[in-house]
């Protein structure tokens, strides 16, 4: 092959070229501190590179952000239980204090006022929020657990009422005892000697009676009990085969509920006819007695009770966050607008928040209000107003009649009936105050239920929260591993660049000498 000069001026120009760009490229090494400045420049640290970058990404995002959330989230959750375990504890305290039997209606009052208050703020804690988020609504965030003024206001311009469907089981028919003191009030249907007109032989003492009852106590008081004509409403009562619940005697025989206007009214028919089945409106009430308990429901039991309610306080739970419910508001012009919650049962309807918190990895952040916040913390409180107006009213009557008795010689009729009287009152002074105290102290074992209940969610947010603990130690050493894998697979050593650069340059220089030397030659300096 004959070599000419201008092969050899192509060649050198060539192998300039070649040494130019390595040097370029060395020179954007160390420019940019990458081994690569595009994929061609070798494929498989490209490949690599963007599967560590995807990793980076994914570990920065549950790391720095996910993860952080998340553990927000349960911080501001373990606060509120925090909170709520020491207002129940305080309600404990404060029923062990009511069962003492020497307090008077005054000293109840006392301590009901405070147990009142920290009922409110019991609920009100369910309200606690985390960036704009109802940290106990379940799914729906964006609704508090109770009515605040707002809704209460916006409900007067636009009215709404709920069909709840509330269920039961056989261990949720509550007993208590009601004493009938009535009879002191007819003192012209008694004699002298405190004995009845009626030759029954009946006497003020025997008047005075103190009756087992069951009930059937609804979530809500104050519950629809007359349709727009005025006719009574009552709850449809539905058994576990959805057949309608029927309540019966001991022979067997189906009752009709009854509706009274107050709880008073329908305690005092069941006491004076046991066979009796009375629903109160006002304080959402099916009460019957033992023998309509013994003939109707056996343990196991399960039933539901459908009924409305469309009159609302600030403070009323909201029941979308609790039962199968039907919403009807009045939007105007004649005009209204339905909204189904909850087909089926709410308790078995998971609502769990979850957060990706790494790869293929969730941790549930969420506690939902039923697994706290029960309505009977409230309703406890009006039972127990209901025994302090017992107390209050024999107390009352007591006083009237030991004045009365002021007014009289002792040896007169008229005191001796009045003695009797007394004695009669005592007699359901004695029995209302042993209610009572039996009312606190079942009340101590209630309050250490709900102490229980809030312990055990409680519990699982710390469970939660040490596992997000131990997944962001994870993520920690995982992004930092994945960043130190970056870098090995991208960066470069400068040292090494920094020399094969210098190297490069001496090269392209020496290159550029010989090549110009050759230039300087050709056949006409031989001619």
């Amino acid at each position: 092959m004959r070599m000419t000069n201008k092969i050899m001026r192509n060649n050198s120009l060539y192998n300039l070229n070649v040494n130019k760009i390595l040097e370029d490229k060395l020179t954007n090494q160390m420019t940019n501190q990458s081994k690569i400045a595009r994929p061609s420049d070798d494929p498989v640290v490209a490949i690599r590179a963007l599967r560590l970058r995807s990793n980076v990404t994914y570990v920065t995002q549950y790391y720095e952000k996910n993860a952080e959330d998340a553990d927000h989230w349960l911080s501001v959750t373990a606060d509120a239980i925090t909170t709520i375990d020491e207002i129940l504890t305080d309600l404990y305290d404060k029923a062990a204090s009511a069962a003492n039997k020497d307090l008077t209606a005054d000293d109840l009052d006392i301590i009901l006022t405070q147990m009142k208050s920290l009922t409110k703020e019991f609920y009100a804690s369910g309200n606690v929020d985390y960036a704009g988020r109802y940290i106990f609504s379940g799914f729906r965030t964006d609704t508090a657990i109770t009515f605040s003024d707002e809704d209460i206001a916006e409900m007067k311009k636009h009215p709404v009422s709920y069909e709840i469907k509330e269920n039961f089981g056989f261990e949720d028919i509550d007993s208590f005892h009601y004493t009938d003191f009535s009879e002191l009030d007819n003192t012209a249907d008694y004699d002298a000697e405190g004995m009845k007109n009626d030759g029954s032989g009946t006497s003020y003492e025997q008047g005075v009676s103190d009756t087992k009852m069951y009930r059937v106590r609804l979530s809500y008081d104050n519950v629809v009990g007359k349709d727009a004509a005025g006719n009574s409403v009552t709850p449809t009562c539905v058994g576990a085969d959805g057949a309608p619940l029927a309540f019966r005697d001991e022979a067997g025989n189906t009752l009709t509920m009854e509706t009274a206007d107050d709880s008073e009214a329908a305690y005092r028919a069941v006491a004076q006819d046991p066979t009796k089945v009375v629903y109160v409106p006002s304080t959402g009430e099916i009460v019957f007695g033992e023998e309509v308990y013994n003939a109707t429901f056996k343990e196991g039991d399960t039933f539901s009770v459908t009924y409305d309610k469309s009159e609302w306080e600030e403070g009323d739970i909201n029941p979308v966050h609790y039962f199968e419910c039907t919403e009807t508001k009045d939007v105007g012009g004649g005009k209204t607008k339905q909204i189904v919650y909850n087909r089926g049962d709410v308790m078995t309807m998971p609502q769990d928040i979850y957060y990706d918190v790494g790869f293929n990895q969730k941790i549930q952040v969420n506690t939902v209000a039923p697994e706290i916040f029960s309505h009977d913390v409230q309703r406890d409180m009006d039972d127990f107003q209901r025994c302090l107006d017992q107390l209050r009213g024999i107390e009352t009557k007591l006083g009237d009649i030991e004045k009365k008795m002021a007014e009289y010689p002792e040896d007169s009729a008229e005191y001796r009936k009045l003695t009797k009287q007394k004695e009669a009152a005592e007699k359901a002074q004695t029995y209302i105050r042993e209610n009572i105290h039996d009312q606190f102290q079942n009340q101590i074992t209630k309050y250490q239920d709900y102490l229980d209940a809030n312990n055990v969610a409680g519990t699982n947010n710390s469970t939660r929260g040490s596992r997000l603990t131990l997944i962001n130690n994870r993520l920690m050493n995982q992004q930092a591993t994945f960043k130190d894998l970056q870098t090995d697979n991208e960066s470069i050593d400068v040292t090494q660049v920094a020399v094969e650069l210098s190297s490069s340059e001496l090269i392209y220089e020496a290159a550029l000498m010989a090549t110009s030397k050759i230039m300087q030659t050709n056949l006409m300096n031989y001619i």
